[in-house]
């Protein structure tokens, strides 16, 4: 209980941010959607870029974001599925991304760095690649797609730098290049600003806590996906390899295992938020996850790894 309670600890400056960003919007009248397209297009593959860069890669580390991704991908269109017969106010299309990915960067790494120390840190973030690889591409699809045609989401989808980063970075990564040390501190403080912003701008998309959940279809869909449907995937697979398939080992196993525990992913609001489709909800539902959480991974976490 005393690792549960650390981590509790840990985790209160997160929820202090996404106050603050919460004032900034209902009282400065600061632009979530401003802030979403510097997150999107700048900060995020950025983030990415200098995480692969420094990551030891192997043709197993190499698959590991593919092997995540294959994860996001079922729980998004198993969850797609239901939330097409339940939700008829044009928030289903944001379900996949509610379910499927995670606040893995600006809650996760904090939490990975208490848990792992900077050798699995690594093994996170490239683990971590797979959800953000998911969110800007098949779940950015499906996101645009409740709006857009097929032609425009898939154009949406080829415009983001976020993919093009990480294909980059491998590249470099693999041919022995590293980032130039006059740069690395641009990159730490890119790092810091994926963290902060990331969590404000959460409090930006909720204007008023009457009404916070929303639609409760939504809701409950979003968190039987997020914190039943995910940990139970992921526990099979820890299950699976760990006593048939012996590919991966417990550091793997349990990086996957704190990314399906992560609440929603706090990009899920930054892409509703530049779509426009169900900003409100997702931020309301994306907020309620993040309290849950709160709770919910300390308990988690003493329960599995202790």
């Amino acid at each position: 209980m005393s690792a549960a309670l650390a981590l509790f600890v840990k985790l209160l400056p997160l929820y202090v941010t996404v106050a603050l960003g919460w004032v900034a919007g209902r009282y400065l009248e600061a632009s979530g959607k401003h802030i979403a397209g510097i997150m999107l297009y700048i900060v995020t593959p950025s983030v990415v870029f200098s995480g692969v860069m420094t990551a030891p890669l192997s043709p197993e580390v190499i698959l590991l974001p593919a092997l995540v991704f294959g994860f996001c991908m079922f729980i998004a269109f198993a969850h797609m599925a239901l939330a097409r017969r339940w939700l008829s106010d044009g928030s289903a299309s944001i379900i996949p991304l509610s379910v499927a990915t995670g606040n893995t960067g600006y809650f996760g790494i904090p939490v990975a760095l208490l848990l792992f120390g900077q050798e699995g840190l690594a093994i996170y973030i490239v683990c971590m690649l797979g959800t953000t690889l998911f969110e800007n591409s098949v779940g950015l699809y499906l996101a645009a797609r409740g709006k857009y045609s097929i032609g425009d989401a898939l154009a949406r989808v080829a415009r983001l730098p976020t993919v093009y980063a990480f294909l980059i970075a491998v590249v470099f990564n693999l041919a022995g290049l590293s980032i130039p040390e006059v740069f690395v501190p641009l990159f730490d403080n890119l790092k810091g600003a994926y963290s902060i912003l990331g969590m404000m701008i959460i409090g930006m998309g909720i204007l008023s806590f009457r009404g916070l959940a929303g639609n409760p279809s939504f809701t409950a869909l979003a968190f039987f996906g997020k914190f039943v449907s995910w940990p139970l995937l992921a526990m099979a697979f820890w299950w699976l390899d760990a006593n048939w398939l012996g590919v991966y080992d417990l550091a793997v196993h349990q990086a996957i295992f704190l990314i399906s525990i992560t609440p929603i992913a706090a990009n899920t609001v930054v892409i509703a938020t530049l779509l426009d489709a169900s900003p409100r909800q997702a931020a309301g539902t994306t907020l309620l996850s993040t309290l849950f959480a709160l709770a919910f991974i300390p308990v988690m976490i003493a329960w599995v790894f202790g």
